[in-house]
C-alpha cells in the first residue's frame, strides 16, 4: 500500500478506536478520505434497508446528492448492493446504468461492507477525475470496509 494510504489507515483505525457509534466512525472516515486524498471529490455511505430493498445515504462529504434512497440493482451503488463486488468506474459516461450525483464527477469506486458475509453497506466514492483510482484505492477501501463491518 502507498505510503499515504498506509498513513491514513492508521489514522482510520485511531478513529474507530476513539469513535462512540458506528455513524459517527463513518462520518469521520468520510472526512478524513475526503480531506486528505485529492481526487476523493465525494465520499459517502450507503446503507442497506433490507425490508425495502433499497440503499439509504449515510453520513458523506462533498456536494448534496438528491440520491438518498437508491433502489438494489441501479446505479453503481444499487449494483454493488445486488452483487456483492467492488465496482470501480473510472469514465461514468460509460456506463449505461449509472445514477449522475452531480455533473462534474467523471469516476466512482463503490466497495461493499460486508458483515458475516452478508452485505450491509458500501463505502461510495465520486472524483471529479478520470481513470483515478487503481488496485491500490481498491486495496485500502476494502481494509475500511472490513474494519467498519465488525460494528454492523
Amino acid at each position: 500500500m502507498n505510503p499515504l494510504f498506509t498513513s491514513l489507515y492508521q489514522k482510520f483505525l485511531i478513529l474507530k478506536e476513539n469513535s462512540g457509534d458506528l455513524e459517527s466512525l463513518m462520518d469521520q472516515t468520510a472526512t478524513l478520505l475526503k480531506s486528505k486524498i485529492e481526487y476523493y471529490d465525494w465520499v459517502g455511505f450507503y446503507l442497506l434497508d433490507p425490508p425495502n430493498n433499497r440503499l439509504v445515504l449515510g453520513p458523506y462529504k462533498g456536494a448534496p446528492t438528491e440520491h438518498t434512497h437508491i433502489p438494489v440493482g441501479r446505479g453503481i451503488c444499487g449494483q454493488v448492493a445486488e452483487t456483492w463486488e467492488t465496482m470501480t468506474i473510472q469514465d461514468v459516461t460509460q456506463q449505461e446504468n449509472y445514477l449522475a450525483c452531480s455533473m462534474d464527477v467523471r469516476s466512482e469506486i463503490v466497495v461493499p461492507i460486508m458483515h458475516n458475509g452478508i452485505f450491509v453497506a458500501q463505502i461510495d466514492i465520486d472524483s471529479h477525475a478520470f481513470a483515478p483510482f487503481t488496485s491500490e484505492d481498491e486495496q485500502f477501501l476494502a481494509a475500511i470496509a472490513t474494519q467498519l463491518a465488525d460494528l454492523f
